[in-house]
């Protein structure tokens, strides 16, 4: 199978393409666009939500439980059949409709984890409107700059979020960005949450359920495959989001494959991602993989632990009879220190669980073995980024499992003609570590482009390896074909699976009155597998202790950037180990922070900085 899709790509995909229904099956599988780069059957014509729900309602399938809302923050816990989802999805489309949109107009989503934000997706995808949901974690100055960025006609909000027993009032936030952004939305709807009403009496937000009532539901608008399901913000190392476009057809089919040759479920399986609709992992398997499957997806508004304890997973697994649950090992971390033997797992009959999924960042071997030892179940560790929109490296649940190897993610998926180059932009040895690579063309799914961005797309990922989509990761390959994800090439660092750049982070800490220069860098951490750390140089004369340095910084970071940063340590040093050309060595420090061998490089300008950045910081760690 993974030869003939490298080999005769166009009568692979072409094959798989017939696994959804369109409204015009596509001719060309396999073209070129207008940049002269690949793109996936660009004459088809479908649409996104009826693939999702109507072809199933239609199908005779409406009973079946699309979605399970799970919110042990609220108490609540909703089924919704594909039939009440469709007719839920088509009402709010016709609130969207009423205000204007249509076809190609954009729509940004700043919501909680509750039903409304599924719905919303999925009533932009009918019209053929183009969403973009920004995850709640984020400050104001991040939505903001994704709305100069995108330019939406509408903005859906709630009232509040819920961190375990936290309310995160959204109003403030929200309102704060509107004002901050350049563009000015034309309509913005608050749903209220009754943890946090507010009245929107003369303010700029309509109010959902008043809109929702003399709504009128509409139809499925066709669109071109590869027009633009959504734009997905991911964090550049320019520290200007890049605007990750998926298109609609390429998308739908690789999700349809995936969920059966990855993660080995079919329709009317019960499927978690336990994740949040703000990342990719959201888009692609908690909303659109598992609804175009047929399958019951569950959006969980909770923690692995503190809702109320680390049984939470367990519970949620038994209530709805699980098969395939896909979270980031930073759960199972947590999970693991709060339930070191796994007791809480013996309250429930998990027996349902065939497959664990990894993602998000690198499994470490000890929570692997753990999570195996603790379920008896498949511990499958796999690869992909936003960019991809799906799997790029696993071992496949839907065919023969391989024998699991930890640190590594197993084999490419096919499409993906997945390379290890070296410095010379030669194939590395077995074992050599280099840049992770993938042979054009990428197959269906993947980003076509970044939004409003094609010169930054070809530059971020086409131009350093001229014929290949380069990852920004670094890895290896073994003798029997496994690969190893070794982390970032570039300054974007993984925190509890979300990718965030660290020249944000320097972009605010450098704004401190106090502060000369400064680099952000990312440490390993048991919990959250990296944790950004602050090195801060003063600027002459300045005078400040550097626990209150650190406390302005925390905040600053919090401020702008939001508590997703998990920016919790900044210490004072005299100067930045810098090569002569003046860049600063952040891989260089990551490696001594990490206590891992590292190379000095010739270039280095001063070989005693780092011997004082070393007594520092393992001072301070």
């Amino acid at each position: 199978m993974y030869q003939n899709s490298i080999e005769q790509p166009d009568v692979f995909w072409g094959e798989k393409a017939q696994w959804i229904d369109w409204f015009k099956f596509p001719q060309e599988i396999l073209g070129t666009n207008q940049h002269g780069l690949p793109q996936w059957y660009a004459d088809g014509e479908l649409n996104t939500c009826y693939l999702a729900l109507d072809r199933h309602v239609e199908a005779g399938r409406g009973d079946q439980t699309a979605l399970i809302w799970d919110s042990p923050v609220t108490g609540n816990i909703v089924h919704y059949t594909y039939t009440e989802l469709r007719s839920k999805t088509a009402q709010f489309a016709g609130v969207l409709h009423q205000l204007g949109v249509t076809k190609g107009d954009r729509v940004i989503i700043y919501m909680p984890m509750v039903p409304e934000v599924a719905i919303a997706m999925l009533a932009c995808a009918r019209l053929g409107a183009v969403h973009s949901v920004v995850f709640g974690g984020f400050a104001a100055h991040e939505l903001a700059l994704r709305i100069d960025d995108a330019q939406p006609k509408v903005l859906l909000t709630a009232t509040a979020g819920i961190e375990v027993d936290k309310i995160i009032p959204y109003r403030p936030i929200v309102e704060h960005a509107m004002m901050e952004a350049h563009h000015k939305i034309p309509h913005a709807i608050m749903l209220q949450r009754s943890v946090h009403p507010e009245n929107i009496e003369d303010s700029v937000f309509q109010d959902w359920y008043a809109l929702l009532e003399a709504a009128t539901p509409v139809g499925c608008t066709p669109v071109r495959a590869t027009d633009p399901l959504y734009i997905l913000y991911t964090s550049g190392t320019t520290g200007k989001p890049k605007g990750i476009v998926r298109d609609n057809g390429g998308y739908a089919v690789a999700l349809r494959f995936s969920m059966e040759y990855v993660y080995g479920v079919q329709p009317g399986d019960v499927f978690w991602a336990a994740s949040d609709v703000g990342w990719v992992v959201g888009h692609s398997y908690i909303v659109y993989g598992p609804l175009i499957t047929g399958c019951t997806t569950i959006l969980y508004e909770g923690k692995p632990i503190k809702t109320p304890d680390a049984g939470a997973f367990w519970r949620v697994i038994a209530d709805h009879g699980v098969k395939v649950l896909f979270t980031a090992p930073t759960g199972f971390r947590a999970i693991r220190k709060e339930d070191p033997d796994g007791h809480l797992k013996n309250k429930y009959d998990i027996s349902c669980l065939k497959y664990l999924f990894l993602a998000g960042e690198r499994c470490d071997a000890t929570t692997l073995e753990w999570a195996s030892n603790l379920l008896n179940i498949p511990v499958i560790d796999h690869w992909w980024q936003t960019e991809s929109g799906w799997p790029m490296l696993a071992n496949p649940a839907g065919q023969t499992l391989l024998p699991v190897k930890p640190g590594s993610s197993a084999i490419p998926v096919p499409g993906f003609d997945i390379a290890i180059l070296n410095h010379d932009h030669e194939p590395a040895a077995v074992g050599e570590e280099g840049a992770v690579v993938v042979k054009l063309p990428m197959p269906p799914g993947c980003l076509p482009t970044l939004w409003n961005a094609q010169d930054r797309f070809v530059e971020s990922y086409l131009s350093a390896y001229p014929g290949y989509y380069f990852t920004g990761d670094g890895g290896y390959c073994d003798e029997d074909g496994y690969f190893f994800i070794t982390g970032r090439i570039d300054d974007v660092i993984n925190v509890a699976g979300h990718r965030l750049s660290t020249a944000d982070m320097e972009e605010i800490v450098s704004t401190h009155k106090a502060v000369a220069e400064c680099a952000v860098v990312g440490i390993a951490d048991e919990l959250r597998g990296q944790v950004p750390m602050g090195l801060v140089v003063l600027k002459a004369g300045a005078t400040i202790e550097e626990a209150a340095l650190e406390a302005d910084l925390v905040q600053m970071v919090r401020d702008q950037l939001g508590a997703v940063a998990c920016f919790k340590r900044a210490v004072i040093v005299q100067r930045l180990p810098k090569t002569r050309s003046g860049k600063i060595l952040r891989k260089t420090i990551r490696a001594i922070v990490d206590q891992v061998p590292y190379s000095v490089p010739s270039t280095i300008e001063d070989m005693t900085v780092l011997d004082e950045i070393k007594g520092i910081i393992f001072r301070s760690t």
